[in-house]
Parts: structure tokens; C-alpha cells; sequence
């Protein structure tokens, strides 16, 4: 299932939160990078967001890490990954 990444999206980790009590969580920044052959291509620009909101590490990270659900197609848990959390 794909679904359309856009600035402000928020995202949670899947998956095992160690070292941390809780899923990190990820905002998008920037828009994907969908011209082949120029560099980004196929990621997008995310910050980690702090549990009080503050906006650290910058990065690009791969779209096919940004899934819509935290479950597959046939209902399976995903372990990797991110998903979204506020559209």
C-alpha cells in the first residue's frame, strides 16, 4: 500500500524502542525526491522529534521506510520501519 509523504507528517519507529522507553518518532521535512537520477532520489528530508518537541537530527532516510499502517497488507505486524502517526 503506498501512500502520499508530505512535510509535517509524523512518523513512529517500529519495532523494539531500545535503548529507549518508548518508539522514536520522526517529522517530515521536505518533500521526496522523485526526479531519477539526482541525488535524493527516492528519500525524503526527517528530523527526530524529542518527547517535548524539539526538532534534532536531520536526515534523509529512504520512502519505503514510511508505511501508512503499523501492519502489513495481510495483517502482520511490521517490525521495521516507520508509521504514520498524524497525517
Amino acid at each position: 500500500m503506498t501512500h502520499a509523504v508530505q512535510p509535517g507528517q509524523i512518523y513512529r519507529s517500529l519495532g523494539d524502542p531500545y535503548p529507549y522507553r518508548e518508539p522514536r518518532r520522526i517529522k517530515v521535512v521536505g518533500k521526496p525526491g522523485t526526479t531519477p537520477g539526482l541525488y535524493g532520489f527516492g528519500k525524503v528530508q526527517v528530523v527526530t522529534v524529542t518527547g517535548n518537541g524539539r526538532e534534532i537530527r536531520q536526515r534523509r532516510i529512504e520512502l519505503t521506510q514510511l508505511h501508512a499502517t503499523a501492519t502489513t497488507e495481510t495483517g502482520a505486524k511490521r517490525r521495521t520501519g516507520y508509521a504514520l502517526e498524524t497525517p
